[in-house]
């Protein structure tokens, strides 16, 4: 395909419209957020040895892909869906299972964009915090009838947790009133101590839980396209798997999950890796004069920019035009001074160290 542009003004144009292929383009990205670190090679190799079944054959269907999922897991093939990315599973949540469904903003807009015109309550989380309030969540969930809410936690983009205590008093109010509770993890494993946040090994005790899973950030396959959703609730499971056709995984991804057990001590690592280089590129941004940045709990940085700099739109078209580098402005999301607010990934430690000069550079340019 032959690029659609002859300046760099114009690539910004062409990238700014894209969600994906960035890689054919040649710019350092900020902006999508995946684990640098892994797959390991060994994982590439041995798709690459299998190519020939993997393309010529059928993959399997839901019942045994869950199976897959539950061995990395450790969570029973009933409670298991398996998306073609969380993004399939999103779509069937809130285009077709829930009637009104309750998302705080700022977050990913997927869950309002897939759903009916009219589903949707946008709940706005604290300002200028951005915590959320789960008893005002709950309150407000349960007076507009919702019998869906969601929480990202991590949230993108703001890369801030939602205590687990909350999210079970929650789910809790929620019950009450036969609603079901949707929390995204798929941040959670650059989070510290993940193991005492997730809700994953708690999830028989709370059948209004369900809970969701890209793995498309956590495992850096963003071309596979895996996401899953766990829940005890077998009812609300058997009704999302309703909404999948047969085979909606393709063989690539299906190898993956059944060579992944394999891997976890790699995968780990690969987390630690990710989870050091946030930590120094947080504490430089920090080191911006007059710049707020939120403390991360995911692989990214939410941060809100002087006033007397330019606007968050304006500094993310300069470092690309100027520096080729991507990062992502706040303009989409539902929150005040949205075009105050950038959304930077955490690379390498070398290529977050470049961000950070070229970002002092282009924060105060004169608008030429």
């Amino acid at each position: 395909m032959k690029n659609r542009y002859k300046t760099q003004a114009e690539k910004y144009e062409y990238i700014s419209k894209q969600h994906g292929g960035y890689y054919r383009h040649n710019f350092t990205d900020h902006a999508y957020l995946y684990n640098l670190y892994f797959p390991p090679k060994a994982v590439f190799t041995h798709l690459k040895d299998n190519i020939q079944n993997l393309v010529l054959n059928y993959p399997m269907a839901q019942d045994a892909l869950a199976e897959l999922v539950g061995e990395i897991i450790q969570q029973p093939t009933e409670s298991i869906v398996v998306g073609n990315g969380a993004a399939e599973i999103i779509k069937i949540l809130s285009g077709h299972l829930a009637k009104k469904i309750i998302v705080p903003v700022p977050s990913f807009n997927e869950y309002a964009n897939a759903a009916p015109k009219g589903n949707v309550v946008e709940f706005p989380l604290e300002f200028p915090s951005f915590q959320l309030d789960v008893d005002k969540f709950a309150a407000e969930a349960i007076k507009v009838k919702a019998d869906m809410a969601v929480v990202v936690t991590p949230n993108n983009p703001t890369s801030l947790l939602v205590p687990k205590a909350d999210l079970i008093r929650l789910a809790q109010k929620l019950a009450m009133h036969n609603c079901m509770l949707i929390i995204d993890e798929s941040f959670l494993d650059f989070a510290d101590n993940k193991e005492q946040i997730t809700l994953e090994q708690d999830i028989d005790r709370y059948p209004n839980i369900a809970i969701l899973k890209s793995m498309s950030k956590a495992y850096g396959i963003c071309g596979l396209r895996i996401g899953y959703l766990l829940t005890a609730n077998i009812k609300f499971a058997e009704a999302v798997r309703n909404g999948i056709h047969i085979w909606n995984i393709n063989g690539f991804a299906e190898e993956f999950l059944r060579i992944l057990p394999q891997y976890k001590q790699e995968f780990e690592d690969s987390c630690e890796r990710v989870k050091s280089d946030r930590d120094i590129f947080y504490k430089k941004l920090s080191d911006i004069k007059g710049m707020t940045v939120f403390k991360p709990a995911a692989n990214y940085i939410f941060c809100r920019l002087p006033n007397a700099a330019l606007s968050g739109p304006e500094v993310t078209k300069h470092l690309f035009i100027k520096y080729n580098i991507y990062i992502k402005d706040s303009v989409g999301k539902t929150q005040p001074d949205a075009d105050r607010y950038i959304r930077i990934a955490s690379r390498t430690n070398d290529e977050n160290s470049k961000l950070i000069e070229a970002l002092k550079n282009v924060m105060y340019l004169k608008n030429e």
